[in-house]
């Protein structure tokens, strides 16, 4: 019987006790004999007579490659208005193998007719899969063929087939001498040559990106750059802007999602700063071009700074940024509005934009009563709020009457006992409406000019009105503010009747950091009010001149009404499955999120281009971070 003991450990060195370690390493070792024997005999074999040898035949083609491999029928060659029943794949040549990845672009032109003639056209296409197979038959699932590959360096190309699985995009064809694109109606030649890529017009023309616009990053593949063989090499991605095309998109309301640490805010700033440019301007209904007014709202107490300088941004870079059109430095027009609250300060040591403080009065509480109704009254209280006690008190007290006034008028006894023997207020309902709108005394009309005062300076064409709450320790506080701004900015833009023309005859990017504290999905009456204020306000936003800028790490919260009056989503990295889900991005984006790192992201706008993958400025384009 054999002793199964006789066979050792491998041993790489071969230096065991016996000199060879197992029956594996004995054919290992014996092939490597006999070819070295071979070789031997070879050698002898070169020193006979001329006549005896025989002549090498060539099998590589004469001729330089061009390309990286050529379209292959092996597994088909299909073409369908069905994705899914698309077969269309690419052998690519050994020395090109290592730089191929999943997303990358390719052109495969059509022949028409004899080798060499085109018709102009070409097929722009994706790389969806990369796979390697044999090239010959065998089985290498073997003892054998795993320690030679242990034993070895790299791997015989030769052995292996590399097939690209690719998506056809467009087919691009020239028009006049215009580079223009349509939908894939033809299918491609069987070894076809195709080549990666590498021209900035071919690849916007591809991809549908528009030549001008706002900037938002460079386009890339991987986490890379596309290069090209221009000057940039880079490809900028920018958001059409113009009426030309069609609606300005920043119109058509943009999603900023993000999680903590991915360059949400670092990005978010950057494409704020395009909006501040000089030459940003939107024609009105009265023929004038005015710049927009761009109003943010800050949690965190970090737009302020898009008022000072980056002082990281060299000149090299700045000479970059300016080859390549993009607006950068501090917004010298940048005013941090400060909402007075109790006895809260505010400090202000990182940045140097100039400071006004402000209060809301309690007069706008007749245009929005949701805004002392809180998340707790239902909708028989709320009734009773606006269509009782609200009105009554400005018929008594004035329609510029103060908080503490209507306070005080609910606070009469004689108040509760009529209501409720006439029916009118159960008393109940009276005491339920007085407890919730109670507690609001550190809000309204405290000791600060009223908002209502400062629209002129509030809303300023090609200017950046921050204002930051993070000084504010009460939730119920900062959101009563920042719903107030709002509300007045969008019931201004939308009225045929406003009474701030300011606000109705100026272009206004409404920007709203944590968004999903403010436009959740929640069963109130105030969660309601403010959905659908906000999604009308989407809905007109073209007509009106007013664009969302809505910045949020948790998009999966933001009411569905609102988010599907986005059209450009920015997605930067993400952990959160429910949060990818929610952003509705295609699937081939979607499992790239969780593993972009700072700076990178997707961008899904339908009507301005193919969905892509963009890496952002390395630096942000105005101050940013405390020091």
């Amino acid at each position: 019987m054999t002793d199964l003991g006789d066979f050792g450990e491998f041993s790489a060195d071969g230096d065991g006790d016996s000199g060879v370690s197992d029956g594996g390493t004995a054919d290992i070792a014996g092939a490597d004999r006999a070819r070295a024997s071979e070789s031997a005999g070879d050698a002898e074999a070169g020193t006979e007579t001329a006549e005896d040898s025989f002549e090498s035949t060539a099998v590589e083609p004469r001729g330089e490659d061009v390309g990286i491999g050529a379209i292959c029928v092996s597994q088909g060659l299909r073409i369908a208005e069905d994705s899914d029943d698309t077969t269309l794949r690419a052998y690519i040549t050994r020395g090109n193998r290592s730089s191929i990845r999943i997303g990358s672009y390719l052109l495969a032109p059509y022949p028409d007719g004899g080798r060499g003639a085109s018709t102009g056209e070409t097929l722009f296409c994706r790389i969806t899969g990369l796979e390697y197979a044999q090239q010959y038959h065998a089985d290498d699932a073997t003892e054998i063929h795993a320690r030679r590959a242990m034993r070895t360096d790299d791997i015989e190309e030769a052995d292996y087939k590399f097939v690209a699985n690719l998506e056809p995009v467009a087919i691009l064809y020239d028009d006049d001498g215009e580079l223009k694109r349509r939908m894939t109606d033809r299918v491609p030649k069987p070894q076809t040559v195709i080549r990666e890529a590498d021209d900035t017009e071919a690849i916007k023309t591809g991809l549908k990106m528009p030549d001008d616009g706002v900037f938002l990053g460079h386009l890339s593949v991987g986490g890379e750059k596309v290069r090209t063989a221009a000057s940039p090499p880079t490809i900028d991605y920018r958001l059409k802007d113009d009426y030309e095309a069609g609606d300005p998109l920043v119109f058509r309301h943009t999603l900023v999602a993000g999680g903590t640490g991915s360059g949400k805010t670092h990005g978010a700033k950057n494409v704020l700063r395009q909006y501040l440019a000089d030459e940003r301007r939107y024609p009105m209904a009265d023929g004038r071009k005015v710049g927009p007014a761009v109003v943010q709202f800050d949690p965190q107490d970090e737009y302020a700074q898009m008022h000072d300088d980056n002082p990281d941004l060299d000149d090299e870079f700045a000479r970059r940024l300016e080859r390549e059109g993009v607006a950068y430095g501090g917004g010298d027009d940048t005013t941090a509005f400060i909402p007075k609250v109790g006895s809260s300060s505010y400090a202000a040591g990182h940045h140097r934009a100039e400071q006004v403080e402000f209060t809301i009065p309690f007069s706008m509480v007749h245009e929005n009563p949701w805004l002392v109704a809180g998340s707790g009254l239902n909708d028989n209280q709320y009734g009773a709020l606006v269509s009782v006690l609200l009105q009554r008190f400005r018929e008594q007290y004035g329609a510029d009457a103060t908080y503490d006034e209507f306070t005080r008028f609910l606070d009469d006894p004689a108040l509760r006992e009529e209501l409720d023997e006439s029916g009118r207020v159960h008393e109940a309902t009276f005491d339920a409406v007085r407890r919730r709108v109670l507690g609001f005394g550190h809000i309204f009309d405290q000791d600060a000019r009223p908002i209502t005062e400062l629209v002129h300076e509030f809303v300023r064409p090609g200017g950046l009105t921050v204002v930051p709450t993070y000084h504010i320790n009460d939730t119920r506080a900062t959101e009563t503010i920042v719903l107030a701004l709002s509300s007045l900015l969008i019931d201004q833009k939308l009225s045929n009747d406003p009474t701030y023309d300011r606000i109705k005859e100026t272009p206004l990017v409404l920007g709203m950091d944590e968004a999903h504290n403010f436009l959740t999905d929640a069963d109130s009456v105030q969660a309601g009010k403010v959905i659908k204020k906000f999604t009308e306000a989407a809905k007109q936003g073209r007509k009106e001149r007013l664009g969302l800028f809505l910045i949020t790490q948790d998009p999966q919260d933001i009411h569905d009404a609102v988010f599907k009056q986005i059209n450009t989503t920015i997605v930067l990295n993400l952990g959160d499955e429910d949060a990818i889900k929610s952003v509705n991005i295609p699937s081939n984006l979607e499992s790239k999120v969780p593993y972009m790192e700072k700076g990178q992201m997707v961008v899904y706008s339908p009507d301005n281009s193919e969905p892509v993958e963009l890496i952002g400025l390395p630096k942000c384009l105005t101050r940013h971070g405390r020091d």
